[in-house]
């Protein structure tokens, strides 16, 4: 369950309803409209890497609150807000101190059905947290 996710989790098998995955110029998904986007952990935003990879992050959620997921290359294009995903082998870590879930090496995202699933997004566990921007800035010390 989303609840669970604790930074430094692995091998994490999660199944979600997506809700945002960027894209959303003024008509939001069909699940939840656009909300103004959180200036530090924004779901749907897509950046590029250096060696020209798609990194896109999209919100999720379960019936036990909602993370962020960050999806590589055309995984990220395929996803659509109200798809349900099973999630296996993945992993949690902190991203500019938000909890963020990744698909693991071996890991995958399958699709498993669309639409009908209880969610809740709150408590939304990618919010910032001083917490782990605290053991963030510990460890680099």
């Amino acid at each position: 369950l989303v609840k669970d996710v604790k930074p430094g989790l692995k091998n994490l098998n999660l199944i979600f309803i997506v809700l945002e995955t960027g894209g959303c110029e003024g008509k939001g998904s069909p699940l939840t409209p656009c909300a103004p986007p959180d200036p530090v952990c924004p779901p749907g935003r897509v950046t590029k890497t250096k060696d020209g990879h798609e990194v896109r992050t999209c919100k999720v959620a379960d019936k036990t609150g909602s993370i962020n997921i960050s999806v590589w290359d055309d995984v990220g294009n395929l996803i659509q807000p109200g798809d349900i995903i099973r999630l296996t082998k993945g992993y949690a870590s902190v991203f500019k101190g938000c909890l963020t879930l990744y698909t693991g090496r071996g890991g995958d995202l399958q699709k498993i059905g669309e639409f009908c699933m209880v969610y809740s997004e709150v408590p939304n566990f990618s919010e910032p947290n001083p917490e782990y921007v605290a053991q963030q800035s510990q460890s680099k010390g």
